[in-house]
């Protein structure tokens, strides 16, 4: 299989307010290290803060992209030959599929802290999976770059 030039690509990041509380993580270390004087609490100030950031960001490290014929979404690589139709959720339908319309069976990319979505049937009668839920910022371009990808496949 040959890597074209990726159609479709997003790094799905943690939220702006989550590097606040890092940095509030980092300042709760360094007031329990008060007591212990002025070195041990910027030790605790910035050891916090860099252990909570770390944290943060490998949760949110995570990246969609369509390339060449395959999807990838987190650690998962599905061929987009196996895929059928994608079916964009709003801010409801996203919330609802995450929830009480949920299938145990189903792959979900879930991050709570985006509202959109992308579900996407998977057509592979070998495969249990139902459907992938994918989290996204930008579902239409995804939906478009999977039916690109499927087009040329």
């Amino acid at each position: 299989m040959q890597l074209s030039a990726s159609p479709y690509e997003e790094r799905l990041t943690a939220p702006r307010s989550w590097w606040a509380v890092c940095f509030l993580a980092g300042v709760a270390l360094a007031l329990v290290f008060l007591p212990f004087g002025t070195l041990p609490l910027l030790g605790g100030l910035v050891g916090g803060t860099a252990v909570s950031a770390v944290v943060a960001s490998s949760y949110g490290s995570v990246r969609i992209r369509v390339v060449g014929d395959s999807l990838i979404a987190g650690e998962a690589r599905i061929p987009v030959t196996a895929l059928g139709d994608a079916e964009i959720l709003d801010q409801e339908e996203a919330r609802a599929w995450r929830t009480h319309k949920a299938d145990t069976r189903a792959f979900m990319l879930l991050r709570s802290y985006i509202p959109t979505a992308l579900r996407v049937q998977v057509t592979d009668p070998a495969d249990p999976t139902p459907y992938l839920y994918l989290s996204t910022r930008e579902p239409e371009r995804l939906r478009a770059a999977l039916e690109t990808a499927r087009a040329s496949a």
